[in-house]
């Protein structure tokens, strides 16, 4: 079992940038696949991005193109998710989660690990 603890939220002005991060430990060497998702208030749980844990090839969901930066270090087992020019639509609480398997994209079944979330608020 992988665990994830995510950091970096917290209320922030619209405009500005933030990192989140997601620290992992236990079997990380199970880890193939890392992800961000989010889950905004009323709204379902929903993809931001995915990256290969070896090799760096990531995914993003179109809603976060050009805005979201997904990255890791691989000797510090820590997943980031840089967000730039926050607006108040990207209040949402903030998961990571691992996986085992290779694939890419918005599917959240493949990832069998996940962290408590972060709260991300975005003032006006």
């Amino acid at each position: 079992q992988v665990q994830l603890v995510e950091s970096g939220g917290g209320l922030v002005q619209a405009g500005g940038p933030l990192r989140l991060s997601c620290a992992a430990s236990g079997r990380t060497s199970s880890t193939a696949t890392m992800a961000w998702f989010l889950r905004a208030p009323g709204n379902e749980r929903e993809s931001v991005a995915a990256i290969r844990w070896s090799g760096g090839t990531t995914y993003y969901a179109d809603s976060a193109k050009g805005r979201f930066t997904i990255s890791r270090d691989n000797a510090k087992n820590t997943l980031y998710l840089q967000i730039n020019t926050l607006n108040p639509e990207d209040t949402a609480v903030y998961y990571c989660a691992s996986s085992p398997y290779y694939g890419l994209g918005s599917g959240s079944e493949r990832y069998t690990s996940w962290g408590q979330g972060t709260q991300v608020t975005v003032s006006s």
